[in-house]
């Protein structure tokens, strides 16, 4: 039996990955800024320790760790899920709102996993899922702030995945294209406060396409848990974990895109070193 810590499990993929983890036998902290909403999503169970944590302050990460293991004895699986979506140009989204992105998808996944470190140094195991998303390798516009924070999801995932093999502590980054959750709806994606009209066909365009997707995204949370599932059971997870159809292909037209810039630049990239 495995115990999983699972940051923003009151909706959406976070509140799948708990279902999966607590119907598997396993036991979960359930995370989210106001703890009373996850009864309501995921009902009552001496297995499920509802908490609630706002991932921006660290002294409520470590609180929340604290819990735990006063709980469960022990962490196995700290989901990083906790996050939401800004549209809008990078020109558009303002100091105030690009810094709560950040805040958010960023400093809170740190400060959730360094309050859990300790834990799982001293267990000498453990494995950290960071749910990234496929704008976390291939940016697109009107979404610039959002890329931004998954990019750097990705680059703390890999650097922190070296840092704790040695001490048996794997680290997956899960990269879903686009699923059938919470993150397009009008209570949940933000927007820009501001317009400018000469982004009208980048910025603009994604403004007016992305209400019309909630709800017909093609991926099945339900399936990602499982999956997440078959992943921190295996002896041998994947580092990344692309999730979804769209994102494979979105995946390899991004190593199509590189390998053309980097076969077109080659010769000049190559010859910058000193003249011997």
């Amino acid at each position: 039996m495995k115990v999983w810590f699972i940051t923003g499990a009151s909706r959406g993929m976070g509140a799948e990955f708990a279902k999966a983890a607590l119907d598997a036998g396993d036991s979960v902290v359930a995370t989210s800024r106001s703890a009373e909403s996850i009864p309501r999503a995921l009902g009552v169970s001496e297995q499920l320790l509802p908490f609630t944590l706002d991932v921006t302050r660290l002294a409520d990460a470590e609180k929340a760790i604290d819990a735990a293991v006063r709980r469960f004895g022990r962490i196995d699986v700290l989901v990083n899920n906790a996050g939401y979506g800004l549209c809008g140009a990078l020109e558009e989204c303002s100091a105030e709102e690009t810094l709560a992105q950040y805040q958010t998808n960023v400093f809170g996944l740190i400060n959730v996993t360094r309050a859990a470190l300790p834990v799982l140094r001293a267990q000498r195991t453990g494995h950290i899922v960071n749910i990234s998303s496929v704008g976390g390798f291939r940016a697109d516009a009107g979404i610039s702030a959002y890329c931004g924070t998954k990019f750097a999801v990705e680059g703390l995932s890999e650097a922190l995945a070296k840092e704790l093999a040695p001490l048996g502590i794997r680290v997956t980054i899960v990269e879903p294209g686009y699923f059938r959750t919470d993150l397009l709806a009008p209570d949940a994606l933000q927007y820009a406060a501001k317009e400018i009209s000469d982004y009208t066909e980048t910025a603009g365009a994604v403004r007016e396409s992305v209400p019309a997707m909630h709800g017909k995204q093609p991926g099945d949370p339900r399936k990602l848990a499982l999956a997440l599932l078959s992943i921190v059971n295996s002896s041998d997870p994947p580092l990344r974990f692309l999730a979804g159809s769209d994102a494979v292909s979105m995946f390899e037209h991004k190593l199509e895109e590189a390998r053309i810039d980097l076969d077109q630049w080659r010769d000049l990239s190559i010859s910058l070193a000193y003249d011997n």
